[in-house]
């Protein structure tokens, strides 16, 4: 079983740099043999609360409170989007470095979002850094949190993120998808970061 690092642990708080592969909660199937990061870590640290999830494929910084009081204060922070959550992807596509914003609502499916006039909104500020072997590198910040935005609003901009073949990605990527959360910024609890 791969592992993983453990970025923050206080009383309060553990951020966790999540590997591709693993689900942060246990899955909708009863089969699901894929490791459960809260499950692993409950088993060291006892109870764990979860602030937000990362999809399987993708990689990086997952929080858990560790008090039902610090769960409560941070999902108000989320809720008031006082959260500041960055990612780093890479994709196909060719494009000039600099920023956009992509806005739209999301409805998710059974399987994978897309993007309806029935949703709920979405919105990301997208920063293209340029070129790197096979494609393209972005800083992505997302200022809502819905199921699959990054990976729908890139793929939808022509822009498929390495790996994902649920939007489009012909690209092969090793571990997972291209797409990493490296900073978490959590008001009054820590500023958390981790290379792309």
């Amino acid at each position: 079983m791969q592992t993983f690092e453990i970025v923050h642990l206080s009383e309060r708080l553990l951020v966790v740099d999540k590997p591709a592969g693993w689900l942060t909660i246990p899955g909708r199937k009863q089969d699901d043999e894929r490791p459960v990061l809260r499950q692993v870590l409950e088993a060291e640290h006892g109870k764990l609360w979860v602030l937000h999830r990362l999809d399987a494929p993708v990689s990086g910084l997952v929080a858990f409170a560790r008090t039902a009081e610090v769960h409560k204060v941070i999902n108000r922070l989320f809720e008031q989007r006082e959260v500041e959550k960055v990612y780093e992807a890479v994709t196909s596509g060719s494009a000039p470095r600099g920023e956009r914003t992509w806005k739209g609502a999301l409805r998710r499916g059974k399987k994978r979002s897309y993007i309806s006039p029935h949703g709920k909104p979405a919105e990301t500020r997208a920063v293209c850094l340029g070129e790197v072997t096979g494609g393209l590198r972005w800083r992505l910040f997302p200022k809502t949190g819905r199921t699959h935005q990054l990976r729908v609003h890139l793929a939808s901009a022509g822009f498929p993120i390495h790996g994902d073949v649920l939007y489009g990605s012909e690209i092969v990527h090793e571990d997972g998808i291209s797409l990493r959360a490296t900073r978490l910024n959590i008001p009054g609890f820590g500023d958390f970061g981790l290379k792309a």
